[in-house]
């Protein structure tokens, strides 16, 4: 949350926020309203301003022409969504997901889910830098101008954190309307210039951690969850190396592989279609005594009516190609079925079913949201496969299990990185992951902090800079320029507060 900086009331003459000199400053404390000032920065501050004042002055007007436009372009985002967006409903465009996934710094969505310590403190110390480095711009903005801080403030008003800098108010107005613009915008630049110095950094950080790390050769596991239906299988070190048949190079391909098994899962076929080919692309040769043994259901289509942790599966014809299943469906533990031989592709003929006279050709039968998923790891590190003799199995080194259960429990109760440290070190595995973590949520939260600003609303930088800005229409008289500036403002507020209403309850 950003603080405003200057206050519009109406000030007899003479009259400032802060005297010019100050020999003590009192920290305010309330029921509602706590804040810490700070003065220790002030000089330095000023004399950096002043030492670099015609580089900042050009620096912090390029500055202002990206914050006017980016200040037009949300606005006409808002205008847009205040035409196609249905406000009470669940109902929502690609635009209007982007928007609101950009402007809380996550994707409103993940919220719903719990959100692990580590995060929350990438979270905290994201927003400490990206408050930061949009303080310190408007700090320097001033400066070069020759206008000297009174105080920096970090408050919490009820729930929320924020930061202010405070200024001469008089000296400020004093300046030309272009001076102002400069200040008001400086905060929203730094953002944006921050979250390009993340992105740079994300795409460098492979070189430069180049010497001690490998990159792109499969991600490693650095947490696993004890939840997590994968804590069986993997633990902190282990390498992914594929995903259902598919090699996996980073973090990212982890990601977009699962986020496809689980679109395919959810655009499965009719269950009631299904007569035993439409099923997922695997089969296993199955004993008939163990057949024999297991539940029975009337159609394949009642999955339901399988105990828990077991899955229906259908029969498929191994040896007479020309006859097709019937209806009968079996019930079988996934972890005994993954257990048996497979019989080998759909699709295939006599002479590559691989299945025996005494066993039967089973598939199983596609749940919506379930996906099946092979996954294939090694541990690099373990001693056995590090040894240099010829005798070490290969199966010491290199794994396999299926995992069956939902998509996102496959994607997210597993933490990876795509860095592999070349020597073994305390803590090796987890510098990589810190520092790309802290860029990706520095970014995040940055540019949400710059968007934040950029609204039209009161009490935040949108409202001096329009207001500024507004100074610049010398078409209308004073008085339409402030009718123009409270209509603005008023219809922004109403529209943000349900852009913000409709993202936090009614998407819920």
């Amino acid at each position: 949350m950003e603080g405003r900086r200057f206050r519009r009331q109406t000030r007899t003459r003479g009259q400032t926020l802060l005297p010019l000199r100050f020999t003590h400053l009192s920290n305010t404390i309330s029921c509602w309203y706590c804040d810490l000032k700070i003065t220790c920065f002030n000089e330095p501050i000023y004399h950096f301003g002043q030492k670099h004042s015609r580089f900042l002055r050009v620096w912090f007007t390029i500055g202002t022409g990206f914050s006017l436009s980016l200040l037009l372009g949300v606005t006409m985002v808002l205008i847009w969504e205040s035409f196609t967006t249905s406000w009470l409903t669940r109902e929502s465009n690609k635009l209007s997901d982007l928007f609101d996934s950009l402007l809380f710094g996550v994707n409103p969505w993940a919220l719903r889910f719990k959100m692990s310590l580590a995060d929350l403190g990438y979270m905290i110390v994201a927003t400490m830098i990206s408050v930061m480095v949009h303080e310190f711009g408007h700090a320097a903005a001033a400066a070069s101008e020759g206008i000297q801080l009174e105080y920096i403030a970090i408050f919490l008003a009820i729930l929320f954190p924020g930061a202010l800098i405070a200024f001469n108010y008089e000296l400020l107005h004093s300046k030309p309307r272009a001076s102002s613009l400069r200040i008001y915008c400086a905060g929203i630049w730094h953002n944006a210039v921050c979250c390009a110095a993340c992105g740079l950094a994300l795409l460098t950080l492979p070189v430069l951690l180049s010497p001690l790390y490998t990159h792109g050769d499969g991600p490693m596991v650095t947490e696993v969850s004890p939840s997590s239906p994968l804590s069986g299988y993997l633990s902190p070190r282990d390498v992914i190396i594929s995903l259902e048949g598919t090699k996996i190079s980073s973090a990212i391909d982890w990601m977009e592989i699962t986020n496809s098994l689980e679109r395919r899962s959810m655009a499965s076929p009719n269950f009631d279609d299904m007569k035993g080919y439409l099923t997922i692309n695997r089969t296993y040769c199955a004993p008939k005594s163990l057949v024999e043994n297991c539940e029975k259901i009337s159609s394949a289509s009642n999955r339901s009516a399988c105990p828990v942790e077991h899955v229906a599966f259908l029969s498929i014809p191994c040896f007479d190609l020309n006859s097709h299943s019937d209806s009968t469906g079996y019930c079988l533990s996934s972890a005994d079925a993954v257990s048996l031989k497979s019989c080998g592709i759909m699709g295939m003929s006599e002479s590559t079913c691989i299945c025996s006279e005494n066993e039967l050709c089973l598939s199983p039968v596609q749940e919506p949201g379930v996906v099946w998923a092979e996954i294939t790891y090694r541990n690099p590190y373990n001693h056995q496969c590090n040894s240099s003799t010829s005798d070490v199995s290969e199966e010491n080194c290199q794994k396999s299990f299926l995992y069956v259960g939902d998509a996102f429990s496959l994607a997210h109760s597993v933490r990876l990185t795509s860095y592999q440290p070349r020597f073994s070190f305390p803590f090796g595995a987890y510098i990589p992951d810190l520092l790309e973590k802290t860029c990706v949520w520095t970014f995040q939260v940055s540019l949400a902090l710059a968007l934040l600003n950029s609204l039209p609303v009161y009490c935040l930088d949108g409202e001096s800079i329009f207001e500024a800005s507004s100074s610049y229409f010398t078409v209308f008289s004073s008085r339409r320029r402030r009718l123009l500036v409270r209509v603005y403002f008023f219809w922004g507020s109403v529209i943000t507060c349900l852009v913000f209403v409709r993202t936090l309850f009614i998407k819920f």
